[in-house]
């Protein structure tokens, strides 16, 4: 059983089974590049890939230690808890957030879904980095099918418009959002990784899709 679940049943394995399985790529792409590759700047306003490690770092390491009240998800304490980390070495960051990507599973399992965004988030940020550095599988690669279930539950669990999405690279339509009955679900067409961008709200340059019954701004799940 997934997340996306056509019972709506959480699956509180799927974060810790998605991070365990991005940690696995995406360590041993970080600690193959040089360091001043992390100057790189990524499409997060006024972060460089440096910046986006460490704020996954930071959050990752506040959830094993159970620190997770909602003001230290903050933009203020994201950038002082990057600010924090100005005087590590990359490889210090690096060893922080695979700690944060093997442990932070099992207690976001605890918490009933209060913090399966996490999961979601950390591997959406692992999509900037690819895309800042020009690597293939930005937002879609192997762990694309669990982070799509992931969405699905995130998008219907915080009452988001109901949307049909036709997956080019995939078999079966996806229901995101939660139906209402006050108006009939969106349709989208297009890849996995549009749509991922999409609610995620990255740039969305270069890419092909059809949107109906909704404007962009309505699929923003972190919003």
């Amino acid at each position: 059983m997934t997340a996306a679940d056509v019972h709506g049943v959480r699956d509180p394995e799927l974060p810790g089974r998605l991070l365990a399985a991005e940690r696995d790529v995406l360590i041993p792409l970080l600690r193959g590049r040089p360091e001043e590759d992390f100057a790189v700047r990524t499409c997060c306003p006024g972060w460089t890939v440096r910046h986006v490690v460490a704020h996954c770092s930071t959050v990752l390491n506040r959830v094993v230690e159970r620190r997770y009240e909602e003001d230290v998800f903050s933009p203020e304490a994201n950038d002082r808890d990057i600010a924090e980390r100005d005087g590590w070495s990359v490889a210090e960051i690096v060893d922080e957030l695979e700690r944060g990507m093997t442990d932070a599973g099992p207690v976001i399992a605890k918490t009933r879904g209060i913090l399966d965004a996490v999961a979601l988030g950390e591997w959406v940020h692992a999509g900037d980095v690819r895309e800042a550095w020009g690597e293939p599988g930005a937002y879609a690669g192997a762990q694309v099918g669990p982070a799509l279930d992931l969405l699905a539950w995130l998008s219907r669990e915080r009452g988001l418009l109901a949307l049909h999405a036709d997956l080019d690279d995939m078999d079966e339509p996806l229901l995101l959002g939660a139906p209402s009955g006050e108006r009939p679900p969106a349709r989208y067409i297009g890849d996995a990784a549009t749509l991922v961008r999409l609610y995620a709200a990255r740039p969305l340059t270069g890419t092909r899709y059809e949107l109906a019954g909704a404007t962009e701004a309505e699929l923003n799940l972190f919003g």
